[in-house]
């Protein structure tokens, strides 16, 4: 009987998949924490016999070949991928036997790479789902950017035609099981719900209801900023990746610290804003670890900057750790834990900053020396925005932060939780900053004056 467990990185918005029979699985697109994987197929009590890789991932450093080397499977890996180690090179049309009936074949799929490969799990010659990897998405497709600017658009037309051959391949009833669109940003858009098919999507997904045309030209139009971080993934995935290593970094008192921050060194805490914002170690970032920590670290850190963490406990540092091999950072250069007073030496005092709502900033009336800062993308802010508010992506910050006139910073995003990153990063520079942790949608009630895009 054939089983499929989804594998869930909530953190990065991913998903792997272990699938297989009663006498051997098969893992697609892993994390690079392949314990999860392997407790998996544990509790199935299956023996992973193969690994495959629909794509050179661009968002998150893979485990597939670490995976592969652990448990004896074959890594199956798109031929066109030009990577540096042995791998089963993957064409269009293979067929590789999973499990008796159980059969795993490729279908290319090119659009968010080159040489994306889709693979479709077929029982007894019936097709059971699909594993479109960053092609086929629920209700949208995977970006065509991330690869190299001059083949955008080159990508974004096969993301067309591969949708439908998906399509036109296989029955309505086909499960299609993505990678990406559960947050993260190598989708082109959100998900549209947890689950669906090859039916669902001939008549909602963009690919498969427009014409190449105005799907390419709605694409392109709809493309967001690209994480910084991403133009070290493909790379590292090409070249290899070396095993996660999840063992506690070295414990940091307070002088450590202290000497960290003084050399420049990114300290990261992990507490909550509402936490953090209450009192911190001065010059420190808050980064929360509930939030989307590793997607944020990495895009805002510089590549291959020291890192330090401050949390609360073990559980929540081992968690942030785990969050952060996942795109590379792999060895905080040190670690501590309890409460802001464990972490500031005898003397020293702990900085904080107010938190407030858009009524709060209505309420506090026209002030010359305030200063509105919308730290949200372009694509949010050409939607409605905060008319006089300044505005610096979240991303961007640091390297404008010069630009921000004097004067009180009232710093908000969609929702509080970038808001808080850049009000840590503000007060870090010694800005007088209030936080405003509180949804953008609740501005025009508090009678602020909010300027929306036409249609």
């Amino acid at each position: 009987m054939v089983f499929i467990d989804a594998i869930e990185v909530p953190g990065l918005g991913n998903r792997s998949y272990l699938a297989g029979g009663a006498n051997g699985a098969v893992v697609i697109d892993p994390p690079r924490d392949i314990d999860r994987v392997l407790e998996t197929a544990s509790r199935r009590g299956v023996r992973i016999t193969h690994v495959a890789e629909t794509h050179v991932h661009n968002d998150y450093v893979t485990g597939g070949l670490e995976l592969a080397r652990v448990t004896g499977a074959a890594y199956l890996v798109p031929g066109g991928a030009r990577v540096s180690y042995r791998r089963i090179p993957v064409a269009d049309g293979d067929r590789t036997v999973i499990d008796a009936a159980l059969v795993l074949r490729a279908l290319a799929t090119p659009g968010h790479t080159p040489h994306h490969t889709a693979y479709v799990l077929e029982e007894a010659g019936e097709p059971v789902a699909a594993f479109t990897g960053g092609s086929l998405l629920i209700g949208t497709v995977g970006r065509p950017d991330l690869v190299e600017p001059g083949l955008t658009e080159r990508l974004a037309r096969a993301q067309h035609a591969s949708a439908h051959r998906l399509a036109d391949e296989l029955p309505d009833e086909t499960a299609v099981l993505p990678t990406h669109g559960f947050g993260s940003f190598c989708s082109s858009a959100q998900a549209e719900g947890e689950a669906t098919t090859i039916g669902k999507e001939r008549t909602t997904n963009d690919a498969l209801v427009k014409d190449a045309d105005t799907f390419v030209a709605d694409l392109l139009a709809g493309l967001d900023d690209i994480p910084a971080y991403y133009a070290h993934m493909g790379p590292l995935n090409a070249r290899g990746p070396e095993p996660v290593d999840l063992m506690p970094p070295a414990v940091a008192d307070a002088h450590e610290i202290a000497e960290r921050l003084a050399a420049g060194e990114w300290v990261v805490d992990l507490r909550s804003r509402v936490a953090f914002a209450d009192g911190h170690v001065v010059g420190s970032f808050n980064f929360e670890a509930d939030g989307q920590l590793a997607t944020q670290l990495a895009w805002l850190i510089p590549w291959g900057k020291s890192v330090t963490l401050l949390a609360e406990s073990a559980e929540q540092l081992a968690g942030a750790q785990r969050e952060l091999v996942r795109v590379g950072v792999d060895r905080p250069a040190a670690a501590a834990t309890g409460s802001p007073a464990d972490w500031v030496c005898e003397g020293e005092r702990l900085r904080s900053f107010p938190r407030a709502t858009f009524a709060d900033l209505a309420a506090a009336g026209a002030d010359g020396e305030r200063v509105v800062l919308d730290v949200r993308r372009d694509s949010e802010r050409a939607r409605a925005r905060i008319e006089g508010s300044l505005h610096m992506p979240l991303h961007e910050l640091r390297a404008r932060i010069r630009q921000i006139p004097s004067g009180t910073v009232w710093v908000h995003c969609a929702g509080g939780m970038r808001a808080a990153i850049a009000a840590s990063l503000l007060d870090a520079a010694g800005r007088d900053v209030v936080a405003i942790d509180d949804g953008f949608d609740s501005a025009r009630a508090a009678g602020l004056p909010v300027m929306e895009s036409r249609p």
